[in-house]
């Protein structure tokens, strides 16, 4: 079967660095894919807003699947599009994707259907917003409702800062319309964990868990970001945790969707506050998590590309996955500034070496091709990821690899997996 990926970062170089594995595999593309990609898929200049230059891609090369990875497309819907082409693709509806794509839609269809998460409120304007939170106890989580590429969450220590994250969600629009409204939640106390399913629209097929680190500074100091670097399993998801969160969170959110009839289909992520009351959702996102894929996928030993088709066609309940009982870890390697402004076209050199290392990944989140070099062309640049015996062994053979790795401006978190050790 042909297949094409759409995406260009390290998420998609970890799909299609797995799906490649496949024997079920005929031809491999991605659009618009990197350098990194480019050794298991053929890269095709074809942006993931292109809807329409991807359906004809997609008819005129025989493609049997199509995998989604980023969440504007999805947004966007481009599934509902593949299939009115009579195109089989793999990821949920625009509808479906609401519950990443909506803030305020995730809030609401929690509420509906019980589903654990932190008590909150709606603003479409900035003054009754401030006016709420004169008598909040702080700190509070403000989020934009739209899309921020995982930058639309801030968390309030006092009222001036509130203020201040108001006045550039609302006013200055810094996420753009994704700022149009916000939601104001409790903050949760407890330690994050990301769970993932495959889902083929009533079924799901459980991933290993995994933790992101989203802040950018070591001891989660400094702005959010889209994720420094991840580790699986997460420990602080133990069985009992596990069989909780399917049972009280991804069950009823997959019977909830089908009966609001936006059935879902494809990677449902839910993001994890693991409280003293137990797990809480902190977000959901309707794809595969970047850089949880690249720490995910890297234990999975059964056939992707089986897993994929299973849930496109509804047959997920055929299909069990076999894990590696190894642990992965992460480290995500970053332009200088990031996540602000920073340059693109540094020159990356020591690629070759490092991903001669056992049990080592190095997937491109960032990169081009100039000149025959690979450069930087992005904020997370790479995604350094290793298995090892222990989370020990695992996060030390990462950062040996990372330090084979050189960029000018380039910088990364140096505690990945810490909570783990803690524990």
């Amino acid at each position: 079967m042909n297949v094409l990926v759409v995406g260009g970062g390290g998420r998609e170089h970890a799909i299609c660095w797995k799906l490649a594995q496949s024997e079920k595999l005929g031809k491999l593309y991605c659009a618009p894919g990197n350098p990194g990609i480019s050794a298991f898929a053929r890269c095709v200049n074809i942006r993931v807003e292109n809807i329409p230059a991807l359906i004809d891609f997609a008819l005129n090369n025989d493609i049997g699947l199509t995998v989604i990875g980023p969440e504007v497309p999805l947004s966007m819907g481009i599934v509902d599009e593949f299939e009115k082409a009579g195109l089989k693709v793999f990821g949920p509806s625009r509808e479906a994707a609401l519950l990443e794509s909506s803030k305020s839609f995730a809030k609401e269809f929690m509420r509906r259907y019980a589903i654990p998460t932190a008590a909150y409120e709606i603003f479409y304007d900035k003054n009754e917003a401030l006016s709420y939170l004169k008598d909040k106890k702080f700190p509070v989580v403000i989020k934009a409702d739209g899309l921020a590429a995982g930058k639309g969450v801030i968390i309030a220590k006092n009222f001036e800062e509130a203020k201040v994250s108001l006045e550039d969600i609302m006013v200055n629009r810094v996420f753009g319309n994704a700022g149009s409204k916000v939601v104001i939640e409790d903050f949760l106390e407890g330690e994050e964990a990301s769970f993932l399913v495959f889902v083929d629209g009533s079924n799901i097929i459980p991933m290993v868990s995994a933790q992101d680190h989203k802040r950018i500074f070591d001891n989660d100091q400094g702005p959010n970001t889209g994720g420094m670097g991840a580790y699986s399993p997460a420990p602080v998801l133990n069985k009992a945790l596990e069989n909780d969160t399917i049972n009280n969170i991804i069950l009823p959110v997959v019977a909830g969707m089908a009966q609001l009839g936006k059935k879902f289909k494809g990677v449902l992520y839910a993001g994890l506050m693991i409280s003293s009351d137990g797990p809480k959702v902190v977000e959901f996102n309707c794809r595969f998590g970047d850089p949880e894929t690249q720490v995910i996928l890297p234990r999975l030993k059964s056939d992707l590309l089986e897993i994929l088709i299973a849930c496109s066609d509804g047959k997920a309940a055929t299909i069990t996955a076999e894990w590696d009982n190894r642990p992965a870890a992460c480290v995500v390697m970053a332009s200088g500034g990031y996540p602000g402004k920073y340059e693109n076209g540094k020159i990356i050199k020591g690629l070759e070496d490092a991903g001669k290392l056992q049990n080592t990944m190095i997937f491109h989140a960032g990169t081009a091709e100039s000149n025959g070099e690979v450069v930087t062309n992005g904020g997370r640049v790479l995604g350094v990821t290793s298995l090892g015996s222990d989370m020990r062994a695992a996060v030390d053979r990462a950062y040996h690899a990372v330090s084979m790795i050189s960029f000018e401006g380039a910088h990364y978190r140096k505690d990945i997996a810490k909570r783990a050790f803690n524990r």
